[in-house]
């Protein structure tokens, strides 16, 4: 049988990509409201109950007040916003981490991970959990994502001809140390401080490259140990451990565009280490993720429908 799926906020750049990828699937069902009725809110509590399961790809605001709205306890809930990643009875919707994709599949309430949040969960989590990395260690990440992450506003502008010049190179932003994606970051690793993070949008679609540098001092073991670390860790899922992730001395921030599976690798030398993970910000970093914890819920194969 069929189970009835929702997209409220499916207008959006999450919500427009979920759409297309679940529009195949024979397995699911999709409750689309018509275009007059896609705010209204008696149409959007109608729907939000009638569906299995419910994609929430809205402000953090709006996605608050969606949440109200559902009454049905049968109803699960996937919120691709901020509002719920550190809230309690919402379980962290990263599928790769010890003991999550068991909770995930008997969840009813799941908070899909920021992105930029995922790079730096899926590489330092293990190594905290492992005694490789303390808690209280004192982190710094940079972060390259595509234009998309910005949503049509900024993909808007980044495509319009005659825009700003200074598009035409990376924009770091975030600069007040803020970014909504910390609280998770710092607390999905148990890290008893946020990171000095770093994001910057550069003029290219999609893709995108966490990277976490360390002190040999910082960590126990060196890059074999860490890579070894990761194999063991990521046994199952979409996180790849790749021991050379090389294109001739580069790495490409837009080598996973258009995918949803993730890659996580290890560089430097006896004294710097750099972890660093490549995915799209609109796959595993959005969408992908979203669906691929639809997939659990289901109890399906959780790459259906995706690209890895």
């Amino acid at each position: 049988m069929k189970k009835t799926v929702f997209i409220d906020g499916a207008a959006g750049t999450t919500g427009l990509r979920i759409h297309e990828r679940l529009a195949d699937r024979t397995d699911i069902a999709l409750l689309i409201l018509p275009e007059e009725k896609r705010k209204d809110p008696a149409a959007r509590a109608e729907a939000l109950n009638t569906a299995d399961i419910a994609f929430l790809c809205l402000p953090d605001a709006a996605a608050i007040e969606a949440v109200a709205m559902v009454t049905n306890p049968h109803t699960a809930i996937i919120d691709t916003s901020t509002a719920h990643r550190t809230a309690p009875g919402w379980e962290y919707g990263f599928p790769e981490l010890a003991g999550r994709r068991e909770k995930i599949a008997a969840s009813r309430r799941i908070a899909n991970p920021g992105c930029h949040a995922s790079g730096f969960v899926a590489l330092v989590e293990p190594l905290v959990r492992a005694g490789l990395l303390s808690p209280d260690a004192l982190l710094s990440a940079h972060s390259l994502t595509g234009y998309s992450g910005g949503g049509k506003q900024m993909i808007a502008a980044y495509e319009a001809e005659g825009r700003d010049p200074l598009f035409a190179g990376p924009r770091q932003y975030g600069l007040g140390q803020k970014h909504k994606h910390l609280p998770e970051m710092a607390a999905v690793c148990g890290l008893s401080q946020a990171p000095v993070f770093c994001p910057i949008v550069a003029p290219y679609y999609s893709g995108m490259e966490v990277t976490v540098p360390l002190h040999a001092s910082q960590v126990k073991g060196n890059v074999a140990d860490l890579l070894a670390a990761y194999r063991a860790y990521y046994t199952t899922g979409l996180v790849r451990v790749c021991e050379a992730a090389d294109e001739g001395g580069f790495l490409s921030a837009s080598a996973f565009s258009g995918r949803d599976d993730m890659q996580i690798t290890v560089t430097g030398n006896d004294e710097r280490i750099l972890l660093i993970s490549r995915f799209d910000n609109l796959g595993k970093g959005a969408s992908g993720a979203a669906i691929q914890n639809m997939n659990i819920l289901l109890g399906v194969d959780e790459a259906a429908g995706l690209t890895v």
